[in-house]
C-alpha cells in the first residue's frame, strides 16, 4: 500500500482555515479515542497533550520555524488504522458504526503536507494481548509513504496512543499563514484552548459522557515565551437553547424539507475568554464555515462580548454533513441561490432557503434588548440620504451589529444592482418587441410590460441618485454656513500676521476661482438657484476677453466709436473689470455674481452690477440682453439703497432697471439685481433641499 503525497496535494486543495492542522490533529485524536473506548471494558477518559514550539529562523526575528506535536491516548496505529492512513479515499471510519465518528475520506492528513515538509508518527497499539510500537521516521518532503516505511516491533512498555509531530513549515505557508504575528496571536496556550473549545464545542457536548473526565493540555513555547492551559470536561458549557429548523424549498408544486438544528451557547465573559463570537455552519459536529460576519458586521462587535456574554451559535444537520466539501471548510455541494440546483448533483435546497429560516432566528439570539433599529435607520437617513423606503425597495435589512455606514453601502449597492438588472430586462423586452407584429395578440401586452418595467426602473435610479445628491448638497450648505460664520479650521487656525481669505473661500464653495465650466463640472451655483446649475457656460474670475460661448468669442471688439469711448473710459477707471462668477445662456441671459468679504457694506457696490451688465451688453454684439445680478455679503446700509425694495418673504433687496448706452441712452438690456445676505443664501438653500429630503422621506 502506498500514499501518493504529491498526487494527494494536487487533487486536494489547501483548506481556507488557517488552523486546519489543529482541527485535524484534534479530530483524529478524538476519533482514535472513540475507537479505543468502544472496545474497552474499563473506565477511560480522553487525554490529549498539544505542544507548540516556535523559534526564530532569521536574525531579524521576522520568521518562525514552527513545530507542532499532538499526543493522545487513542487506539494507536494498528493494522486497520495503518491501512486507512495509506488509503486516500478510505471508508474505514464509515464502517465502524461508532457513535461520534462521522463519515470522512481521510483527506484531513493531506493538510499536514500542505503546511509542513516533515511529518512523523510514533504509536503504540494493542493486539491479542500484546503491544506493538509503530514509527514513521522523519523524512524531508516525502513524495510517497509506503507501508514498508513504518517500523513495527513488539514493545510491551508504554501507554497506548499516538504521537504526531509536524515540522518544517513550507516557505509559502510561512509567508502567508504562519506569520510571526499569527503565531504569536493564535499559538499561545490559552488562545489554542479557546479555539479548540469553540471549534469542537458541539462534538464535546454530544460526546460529554463518552469522553469522560477528559483533559486536553496545551503547552506553548514561542521563542522563550512559555505558556500552558488545560481544557477539561468542566469547561464545557451547557446549551443555552436548542431549536429545530425546518428548511423548506418550493419547486413547482413540490415542497422539499430538510431539518437543521440550531444550538445556542451564551457564555459569561468572566468565565470564558473567547477570541470572538461565533455563528458557524457545522459538518460532522465541527465548524466548517464561519458565518458570523453575516450577523455581526463590525469587527469590534464580532470580537468582543455582547453585554457581558459571548455567543456561540452552531447549525448542523444531514443537509450540511452531505453538502460539505472535501476540505471541510465550505459547502460547495449546496447552491447559494435557488435556481442553481442542477449544478450541484441534483440538490434542491439552497443557502437562500437556509438563510430565509435562519437569519431571523440568529438575530433574535444576538440582539441586545436595548438595541434600537430606529436609531440606525434615522442616522442612515440623516447622514447618507438613505430613507426607510429606500431600504425597503432595495431589500436591505438593518440588524444588530450594523453601522449607518454599512447599511448605506449595502442599500446603495443593492439599488445599483437593481438598476442594472432592470435595465437588462428592459433591453431584452425592447428586443422582443422589435420582433413583434403590430397586429399580434401580445403586442400591446408587451408594450404595457415595457412601460411598467421602465417606470419601476426610473424609481430605483431616482432613489439611488437623488439621495446622494441630497446628502452632498446638504453638506455643502453646512460648509457654506460655517464659512460665513468664519468657523472653518482654515479660518480659525490662522497664524499671527496671516491674512484672512474669507471672500476667496466663499467664492470657491460656489465655483472654483479662475476656472470655467469647460475645465470643471463639479460646482455649486445651485446655491443661488437650481436653474443656474444648467447654464451653458460658467466663468469664474476669468478675463472677459477669454470668454467663449460654443466655439465663438462671445464679445466683439468692433463696435461703434461712441461705445468704444465709453468702454475706454471704463477700462481706465476699472481695469480688468470682470465678475466673480458669470453664467451665460445661449438664449442671451447672463447671471453676474459678486462676493464681498464679511464686514464690507453692499450699498457701496451695487453700482458694480450695473457697470458689469453695461459692459457685457455693449460688447456682446446684441447677444446678451437679459441680466441677473447678485451682490452677496453680510452688511447693508438700507438708507443708501435708493430704488431697491425689500424682497418679499426673505431678507435682502431687489431692483429692476433698463441698461442703456451712456451717451445715446439706447436700451441695450435689462438688469434684475438682488442684494443678499450670506445667511439668507444658506436658509434658502436649506428650504430647497428640504423639499427633496421630504420627497425621499429623510429626516431634516
Amino acid at each position: 500500500m502506498t500514499l501518493d503525497i504529491r498526487g494527494s496535494l494536487k487533487n486536494t486543495r489547501k483548506s481556507k482555515n488557517a488552523l486546519v492542522v489543529v482541527d485535524e490533529l484534534m479530530a483524529n485524536s478524538i476519533d482514535a479515542f472513540l475507537i479505543r473506548h468502544a472496545h474497552s471494558e474499563g473506565d477511560l477518559s480522553l487525554e490529549i497533550k498539544f505542544a507548540v514550539k516556535a523559534l526564530k529562523s532569521d536574525l531579524l526575528g521576522q520568521e518562525y520555524d514552527l513545530e507542532i506535536e499532538c499526543v493522545d491516548n487513542g487506539c494507536g496505529l494498528g493494522p486497520d488504522q495503518l491501512k486507512a492512513f495509506l488509503t486516500k479515499d478510505t471508508s474505514y471510519k464509515d464502517d465502524l458504526s461508532i457513535p461520534g465518528i462521522g463519515n470522512c475520506k481521510g483527506t484531513g492528513r493531506v493538510q499536514f503536507f500542505h503546511h509542513f515538509s516533515k511529518v512523523s508518527l510514533s504509536s503504540l497499539y494493542s493486539e491479542n494481548g500484546k503491544k506493538y510500537h509503530v514509527h514513521l521516521p522523519v523524512e524531508e518532503s516525502r513524495k510517497t509513504i509506503e507501508e514498508s516505511d513504518f517500523l513495527i516491533k513488539q514493545h510491551d512498555i508504554g501507554n497506548i496512543g499516538t504521537r504526531v509531530k509536524l515540522s518544517g513549515v513550507l516557505p509559502k505557508v510561512r509567508e502567508t499563514i504562519f506569520t510571526v504575528q499569527f503565531i504569536q496571536g493564535w499559538f499561545q496556550a490559552e488562545a489554542l484552548k479557546q479555539y479548540v473549545l469553540f471549534s469542537a464545542l458541539q462534538r464535546f457536548v454530544s460526546l460529554k459522557y463518552v469522553l469522560g473526565d477528559f483533559r486536553i493540555e496545551f503547552e506553548s513555547d514561542l521563542d522563550g515565551l512559555k505558556s500552558s492551559a488545560t481544557l477539561s470536561a468542566s469547561d464545557i458549557p451547557e446549551r443555552t437553547s436548542m431549536e429545530n429548523l425546518d428548511i423548506v424549498h418550493l419547486v413547482d408544486d413540490q415542497t422539499i424539507h430538510a431539518p437543521l438544528t440550531m444550538t445556542h451557547y451564551k457564555l459569561d465573559e468572566s468565565k470564558y475568554s473567547l477570541p470572538k463570537n461565533v455563528v458557524g455552519l457545522c459538518a460532522k459536529s465541527a465548524v466548517a464555515e464561519d458565518i458570523t460576519k453575516r450577523y455581526l458586521r463590525s469587527k469590534s462587535i464580532e470580537n468582543n462580548a455582547v453585554q457581558g456574554f459571548y455567543h456561540i451559535i452552531l447549525v448542523e444537520g444531514q443537509l450540511l454533513d452531505e453538502g460539505v466539501n472535501e476540505q471541510r471548510d465550505g459547502f460547495d455541494k449546496i447552491p447559494q441561490e435557488n435556481g442553481n440546483a442542477d449544478l450541484f448533483d441534483g440538490s434542491q435546497i439552497s443557502f437562500e432557503d437556509i438563510y430565509a429560516k435562519l437569519d431571523d432566528k440568529v438575530q433574535e439570539l444576538l440582539t441586545p434588548p436595548d438595541w434600537s433599529r430606529d436609531k440606525i435607520v434615522s442616522e442612515v437617513g440623516q447622514d447618507f440620504g438613505v430613507s426607510e423606503e429606500m431600504l425597503s425597495h432595495s431589500n436591505t435589512r438593518v440588524t444588530f451589529g450594523d453601522t449607518p455606514s454599512s447599511v448605506a453601502k449595502r442599500a446603495l449597492k443593492n439599488l445599483q444592482d437593481k438598476v442594472v438588472d432592470e435595465t437588462a430586462s428592459i433591453l431584452s423586452m425592447k428586443e422582443a418587441i422589435s420582433r413583434l407584429e403590430p397586429d399580434s395578440d401580445d403586442f400591446r401586452l408587451k408594450i404595457n410590460d415595457l412601460s411598467w418595467n421602465f417606470t419601476a426602473s426610473l424609481k430605483t435610479v431616482d432613489m439611488a441618485n437623488l439621495s446622494q445628491l441630497v446628502v452632498r448638497r446638504s453638506n455643502m450648505i453646512e460648509v457654506l454656513a460655517m464659512a460665513v460664520k468664519q468657523l472653518l479650521k482654515v479660518q480659525t487656525g490662522l497664524q499671527p500676521g496671516e491674512r484672512k481669505k474669507n471672500e476667496a473661500l466663499i467664492h470657491n464653495i460656489f465655483f472654483p476661482m479662475r476656472k470655467d465650466s469647460n475645465e470643471v463640472s463639479d460646482h455649486d451655483v445651485w446655491l443661488l438657484s437650481e436653474e443656474y446649475h444648467y447654464y451653458d457656460y460658467i466663468a469664474s474670475d476669468k478675463p472677459l476677453s477669454q470668454i467663449k460661448l460654443g466655439d465663438e468669442m462671445l464679445f466683439d471688439a468692433e463696435i461703434d466709436e461712441r461705445v468704444d469711448e465709453f468702454l475706454g473710459r471704463m477700462s481706465e477707471e476699472n481695469k480688468a473689470v470682470r465678475p466673480d462668477i458669470a453664467l451665460f445662456h445661449e438664449e442671451g441671459a447672463v447671471v453676474i455674481v459678486e462676493f464681498k468679504a464679511p464686514g464690507v457694506s453692499l450699498d457701496n457696490h451695487f453700482g458694480d452690477l450695473v457697470e458689469y451688465a453695461t459692459l457685457l451688453a455693449a460688447k456682446s454684439k446684441g447677444k446678451l440682453r437679459k441680466f441677473y445680478g447678485y451682490l452677496i455679503g453680510d452688511k447693508i446700509n438700507s438708507a443708501r439703497l435708493g430704488s431697491y425694495k425689500p424682497l418679499p418673504g426673505a431678507k435682502g433687496w431687489f431692483d429692476t432697471i433698463d441698461i442703456r448706452e451712456p451717451e445715446t441712452q439706447v436700451g441695450i438690456g435689462q438688469l434684475y439685481s438682488e442684494l443678499l445676505y450670506y445667511d439668507d443664501i444658506v436658509e434658502r438653500s436649506r428650504k430647497r433641499i428640504g423639499v427633496y429630503r421630504e420627497r425621499l422621506k429623510l429626516p431634516n
